[in-house]
């Protein structure tokens, strides 16, 4: 699963760099020695032993354009990565990032298709209030429309209750929610203190939106691709969501790696391809907006020093390139030792 959404990953590198002349070196999908390899006019596309991921090497990525060559002769500046327009360089290296959304938005486009029907959000009115709930005390009722929410010193105006359910998950623990409803014509200001449900490891105030909140509509090969493309607008506020959850609560214990991955794939591949699918389109999109982190060992960190470049109308010097891949090359390695960490004590019971 993540040879497929690195590989694909990386071929949207490889089609934008090709596009704009760029040298590519080669393209291989896994990692370790080759098993198998072609070269084309110039690029060598491999397969290697290991199954984990893939890359594309061009040339002037990381100032390493001398180690490039071509019967024998050093490859021209202006084939390089760094040899072409800055918005140029930007598309390459968003091109990775492009299709993995692209990966995620066929995958949901073929599941609704298949299902035959999208089931379609409406306004967020409240369905049912739960008795004794934190939203009953305050006295939310069934058949008010939310028109404002906010925590901390966040607020949103839904459109639907997907919106809700996405800025909520963001929720981290501290103070009451403000909360503005439509009942009647008029408007009614709230303060909800949400309660942790132990078991569902969540805060909640005991509402629910219910039949009311979704409308049923038929899909065909012609739209499916627009619903394809709201789940993963959907699913990307809900990462976003989650992301921001993490940081703000310094919770590391839902974030997984390599491992954790391996576990759910195992229980999941066991369901059925429907939900195998679904977990490679959310793990693409998670990759996705991973590389999209400003951080320079990404795509959005390499973007950045690209956009710093374009402002201060020079190259960044390569020792400057060196301190700041090295403190974020140390970032990731620290990520990727405590996320590992978690993934051990989930897969030992200890959490």
């Amino acid at each position: 699963m993540l040879t497929l959404i690195v590989s694909l990953h990386e071929l949207g590198h490889l089609l934008a760099a090709k596009l704009f002349g760029v040298y590519v070196k080669e393209y291989a999908i896994g990692m370790g020695p080759k098993l198998f390899s072609k070269k084309g006019k110039e690029t060598v596309y491999s397969i290697r032993a290991i199954p984990l991921g893939g890359f594309v090497a061009l040339a002037g990525e990381d100032s390493n354009e001398e180690e490039f060559t071509e019967d024998n002769e050093k490859i021209p500046h202006e084939r390089t990565l760094k040899g072409i327009a800055r918005w140029k360089q930007i598309i390459v290296m968003l091109a990775g990032i492009f299709m993995n959304f692209v990966l995620a938005i066929v995958i949901y486009s073929m599941i609704i298709l298949n299902n035959g029907s999208y089931v379609v959000s409406s306004k967020p009115v409240i369905d049912a209030v739960n008795e004794n709930s934190p939203a009953m005390k305050a006295g939310l009722q069934a058949g008010d429309l939310v028109t404002s929410i906010g925590f901390s010193d966040m607020s949103i105006s839904p459109n639907d209750y997907v919106e809700v359910v996405t800025f909520t998950s963001a929720y981290d623990g501290n103070g009451p929610w403000s909360i503005t409803v439509e009942r009647d014509g008029q408007k009614y200001d709230y303060e909800v203190m949400p309660e942790y449900k132990e078991a569902d490891g969540r805060y909640y105030i005991g509402i629910s939106f219910g039949n009311a909140a979704y409308d049923v509509v038929k899909v065909n090969i012609f739209n499916c691709w627009y619903y394809g493309v709201k789940q993963v607008f959907f699913v990307v506020k809900l990462t976003i969501a989650s992301l921001i959850s993490v940081f703000r609560s310094a919770n590391m214990s839902a974030v997984s790696g390599p491992i954790g991955i391996y576990s759910t794939v195992s229980e999941v591949s066991e369901l059925g391809w429907v939900y195998y699918a679904q977990l490679i389109a959310i793990v693409s999109i998670s990759v996705g907006i991973m590389n999209a982190l400003p951080l320079p060992i990404f795509d959005g960190g390499r973007v950045l020093i690209v956009l710093i470049e374009a402002i201060i109308h020079r190259d960044l010097d390569e020792k400057t390139q060196g301190v700041i891949m090295t403190a974020s090359m140390v970032l990731l390695l620290m990520l990727m030792v405590l996320v590992t960490y978690n993934d051990i004590l989930k897969l030992a019971g200890g959490k």
